[in-house]
């Protein structure tokens, strides 16, 4: 497996870590396989007793080990629990690699990535990539959109992802309190386009959408 994401790389053939400049970060071998696994599990959330069985398998450990290998990974990558670009905590339940990657061993990956469509939802500060497929928008922290406010439901939402057409489909998911798009409840399914205002329970999401595609469209307009 090798991995793009922000400015650095992981090569699980080589295992390295490598930033922009392909310099090589290093990372001890234990918090190396746990950067690995989060990575091969994303977006999904890996539970910390399953951590355990990998990285130090028929060995029994604290929950301390673990915290010290993710603060490891931390420093490595410059990220922090406040604003997590690429680890995310979990409490109770284990961790999550939250950050947009792309896959550089796949045989169709420079050619897909160059005009590849990337989607993303605006919470206040925090911006949250959804992946190619289906993204559950909850308040359960399995969601691949794991909201922890008030009025969401444990699965509230669903939205769909077509990078190849750029579409966006939002569906409520029988939620107690409903989705609402620009102030209005969906009922069945909603397509969104860039710059919508998703409502769920007291949590308002902006959707944004970026592609070749696109931006080629907006050159033009302006020229």
């Amino acid at each position: 497996m090798k991995v793009r994401f922000a400015e650095f790389t992981l090569d699980s053939e080589t295992r390295q870590l490598l930033s922009r400049g392909q310099d090589e970060i290093r990372l001890s071998p234990k918090a190396f396989d746990l950067l690995r696994a989060l990575i091969e599990r994303r977006p999904n959330v890996v539970e910390k007793t399953e951590l355990h069985t990998q990285i130090w398998p028929a060995t029994f450990v604290v929950d301390a080990n673990l915290n010290v290998l993710i603060a490891e990974i931390r420093r490595a990558l410059g990220d922090t629990p406040q604003q997590s670009r690429f680890i995310r905590t979990v409490h109770g339940v284990g961790y999550a690699f939250c950050g947009e990657t792309v896959e550089l061993d796949h045989p169709r990956a420079q050619a897909s990535s160059a005009g590849a469509a990337r989607f993303w939802l605006l919470w206040n500060d925090r911006a949250i990539v959804l992946a190619e497929g289906e993204n559950i928008v909850g308040r359960d922290p399995q969601c691949h959109v794991w909201l922890d406010a008030s009025g969401v439901s444990r699965r509230h939402a669903r939205i769909h992802v077509t990078s190849e057409s750029d579409a966006v489909v939002v569906e409520d998911l029988g939620s107690k309190n409903g989705t609402l798009l620009l102030n209005v409840p969906i009922m069945g399914q909603a397509r969104l386009t860039d710059g919508d205002l998703i409502q769920i329970g007291s949590v308002e999401l902006k959707l944004r959408v970026w592609s070749e595609r696109k931006a080629a469209e907006t050159e033009r307009i302006r020229n």
